[in-house]
């Protein structure tokens, strides 16, 4: 008797470890669930928030185009604005792709068309990029729409 007692303490016990291990690995399930959904609902965040001051200056310069009668001055400031935009995004990992003059690869390049070309060496280059391609972090993110010469 007192070995029947004695296995049925270690099932016991065995069985409340067998609980609480599957407990500990609901609960581990259930916190990594509500962790991706909100990595997934946050994840363009940081980026939005380097963009807000893009934004300001847009609204800025918005608001001195009604005012100002001066062309120059206004395309200086456009010109600020967008310089300020890429650099945010290139601070973000973001890169262009170089096309232009380069070989046509299907890895990089989607064709739109093909021209015909007098010069044998554009023969199979991208001869204009109707769309430009972007790296992010070194992974391609869009691809570039171009035309080839042929």
């Amino acid at each position: 008797m007192e070995e029947f007692e004695r296995l049925k303490d270690d099932l016991q016990e065995q069985k409340d470890k067998y609980l609480r291990l599957f407990a500990e690995f609901d609960n581990f399930r259930k916190r990594s669930a509500r962790e991706n959904l909100d990595l997934r609902q946050t994840a363009g965040k940081e980026v939005i928030v380097s963009l807000l001051d893009v934004l300001d200056d847009c609204d800025r310069a918005e608001k001195q185009l009604d005012l100002s009668e001066d062309d120059l001055t206004i395309k200086e400031g456009v010109r600020l604005v967008f310089s300020k935009l890429r650099s945010v995004l290139q601070g973000k990992g973001l890169k262009p792709m170089q096309s232009i003059g380069a070989d046509f690869d299907v890895e990089k390049h989607e064709a739109i068309t093909e021209i015909p070309v007098q010069d044998p060496a554009l023969k199979g280059k991208v001869i204009d990029e109707v769309k430009k391609g972007y790296y992010l972090n070194d992974k391609i993110i869009r691809f570039a729409k171009v035309v080839v010469g042929k």
